[in-house]
């Protein structure tokens, strides 16, 4: 649903960093692309992000729960806010307000946007088909943005009425609001805001499928 480009940043400012800020694994990559450091403290929103910083060579990493509220804590309880400036790695949209919540608590949080995502224009051509033919048991969304993509795309591809099949499997309960604009057959929430989670969601997914055609079959 969305296209990830780097941007240029020939004027990154790590001077009074005390720690980097990942709300993406993507954030991990641009960052790595735009700066040869990796010994400051990094402090991640969830396992994926943080695997993404491991990879890259950050040795000092620190995991939160999956959601900014959960990263906002883990910095508030690792971090001294007299200790310098935290820098927030992100794309040029953002969800939630990691700043404010962070500013409230008495820390300087600093921004740098290194990447862009892009909406998706239109379905891929393989997509609207299994779409059209109910073939698919389930969607995995992994974010707000990217689950009003996806509705709008279906919308645009008249193929709303087609998820009476399928199911919306979401990271959380925010993803789970985009997500509803359409007649899915069932939409489901993860029971963490992490990766793992979500993908528990897709086994009961396809069997709940294989059940009703079963049932079908019968009739």
């Amino acid at each position: 649903m969305l296209a990830i480009d780097f941007l240029p940043s020939p004027d990154l400012d790590l001077a009074g960093v005390q720690a980097l800020l990942f709300t993406s694994a993507n954030g991990v990559r641009a960052f790595a692309q735009a700066s040869a450091r990796r010994d400051l403290p990094v402090l991640a929103v969830g396992p994926a992000t943080a695997r993404a910083a491991h990879a890259a060579g950050f040795a000092e990493v620190a995991v939160a729960g999956g959601d900014v509220e959960a990263l906002a804590r883990l910095a508030t309880e690792r971090r001294r806010a007299a200790g310098g400036a935290l820098l927030h790695v992100s794309g040029s949209a953002v969800a939630g307000d990691l700043a404010g919540r962070l500013g409230a608590r008495g820390f300087v949080v600093r921004r740098a946007v290194l990447y862009e995502a892009r909406a998706a224009e239109a379905l891929s051509p393989a997509t609207a088909k299994n779409l059209a033919r109910g073939a698919i048991d389930g969607v995995m969304l992994f974010s707000p943005r990217t689950a009003r993509t996806f509705v709008t795309l279906v919308a645009r591809a008249g193929l709303a009425g087609a998820l009476a099949t399928t199911e919306a499997l979401c990271l959380s309960e925010a993803v789970a609001d985009a997500a509803r604009a359409l007649p899915w057959r069932a939409v489901r929430i993860a029971e963490r805001p992490d990766q793992a989670a979500l993908v528990a969601l897709v086994a009961p997914a396809a069997a709940r499928t294989a059940d009703g055609a079963e049932r079908n079959g019968r009739r």
